[in-house]
């Protein structure tokens, strides 16, 4: 599978900005679908998953209520709205697919990994 993330830019406090991670392959659909961040300096972390239909999305704490991931497996594309951005989501957006169809925020456990997008928020 490879994954090829876009969407990112340069965005003011309070705007928002949707990524999306084109796939390849015909298991798209099977897999969890994840959404990662590395700001300058840190650890990539956590952001969002979703289940393989979409009936199941996870977030960290700190994005609830103004991200949303959602998934459109005919087109074999998964997204990230993000809205209400802070300068604190600055970072590079990587997406990440996981093959063993269970919820995990754990960057170790997945198996594919996007190049990265890079959002910008401005103060």
């Amino acid at each position: 599978v490879q994954l090829q993330a876009s969407g990112g830019g340069l965005v003011q406090a309070g705007g928002s900005l949707r990524l999306s991670c084109a796939a390849s392959g015909r298991t798209f659909s099977s897999y969890v679908m994840g959404w990662f961040r590395q700001a300058p300096g840190k650890k990539r972390e956590f952001v969002a998953a979703i289940g393989w239909s979409g009936g199941s999305a996870y977030y960290v704490d700190s994005v609830k209520g103004r991200f949303t991931i959602s998934r459109d497996n005919a087109k074999n594309t998964v997204y990230l709205q993000m809205n209400s951005l802070k300068p604190e989501d600055t970072a590079v957006y990587y997406c990440a697919a996981d093959r063993s169809n269970f919820y995990t925020p754990n960057v170790g456990d997945y198996d594919y990994w996007g190049q990265g997008t890079l959002v910008t928020v401005s103060s």
